[in-house]
């Protein structure tokens, strides 16, 4: 029986066509890898935007009204102002020390945000001002605590700050950041468990019977340029002792920023944060992922 054999343009063909079917497996598998690493990159990078969203969002949503401003240079405009645009690139707020009210079942919050104006433990004269339903020395505690000692309620870093004042642009600027002003903040220190030693010489015109209790301004802050700036939060600083978010503590936030914009209409305010990844996927491509968060 006679066996055939392969001509050499037989095999010269099968050559080409397994090398045809190698360039496009090759071509295939390259494709398949550059867009699982691109699909990776926008992964991590969509979920390092929305943590660093809610970590800024969740710090806002305990902030005192009419206390959120923009800052630019030497100026300080309300965050609400129509006139804030996009060069107005740090933002600062007051938190009120949200930490401090939560206590354990059964007692008291360590503030209760009222002060009782008829009781005798609420006297101009004497500078005290007593605040039922509060539990001082868990608050005291706390702060102190988060802080590192730096501010307590007994060594009069602390302040109270009357709700709802002011209720203009240009007062709440100027009562909550332009410098100590009694009529808005006081700093106190505690007596007892339920009432406040006013600390300093002057005391409020008017005693309000709502407050906040707060420990420390919180400031996003923009650092470097171009499209690849770092966002750090500035912390446990004290606007009511004259120092500004350079005096507080730092923290990054998130590195790579293209974007970063905050809005308020009302008393809402919107979020936006583009991240990218500096190439550093090695998929070629220059990667861009943004997110929006809403803070009532």
């Amino acid at each position: 029986m006679k066996k055939g054999a392969f001509t050499m343009i037989e095999l010269i063909l099968v050559i080409i066509i397994f090398g045809i079917i190698g360039t496009i497996g090759a071509d295939i598998i390259a494709t398949m890898y550059k867009n699982y690493i691109q699909a990776r990159t926008i992964n991590y990078l969509q979920s390092q935007s929305e943590i660093t969203l809610q970590q800024i969002a969740k710090r806002l949503q305990y902030r005192i009204k009419d206390t959120a401003i923009a800052h630019k240079g030497a100026i300080d405009l309300l965050l609400s102002d129509s006139t804030v645009d996009n060069t107005y690139n740090v933002i600062q707020w007051i938190g009120y020390s949200n930490e401090a009210l939560l206590t354990t079942a059964g007692q008291n919050p360590g503030w209760s945000g009222f002060i009782d104006l008829a009781a005798a433990g609420t006297n101009s004269a004497a500078k005290t001002l007593s605040t039922p339903g509060s539990n001082l020395a868990f608050a005291h505690n706390i702060i102190s605590a988060l802080t590192d000692s730096k501010v307590t309620l007994d060594n009069g870093n602390a302040a109270l700050i009357f709700k709802g004042i002011p209720d203009t642009a240009v007062g709440a600027v100027e009562g909550y950041w332009g410098g100590w002003d009694p009529d808005y903040v006081v700093r106190v220190t505690r007596n007892g468990n339920s009432v406040f030693n006013i600390v300093g010489a002057v005391v409020p015109k008017t005693i309000y019977e709502q407050y906040y209790l707060a420990h420390t301004a919180y400031a996003i802050v923009p650092e470097g340029a171009g499209v690849n700036f770092t966002l750090t939060l500035r912390y446990n600083f004290q606007p009511w002792l004259g120092q500004t978010y350079e005096d507080g503590e730092r923290a990054i936030l998130a590195d790579n920023v293209n974007l970063f914009r905050v809005r308020q209409t009302g008393s809402t305010i919107r979020l936006k944060l583009c991240l990218n990844d500096d190439q550093s996927s090695g998929a070629g491509d220059y990667i861009v992922t943004c997110k929006e968060e809403v803070v009532l």
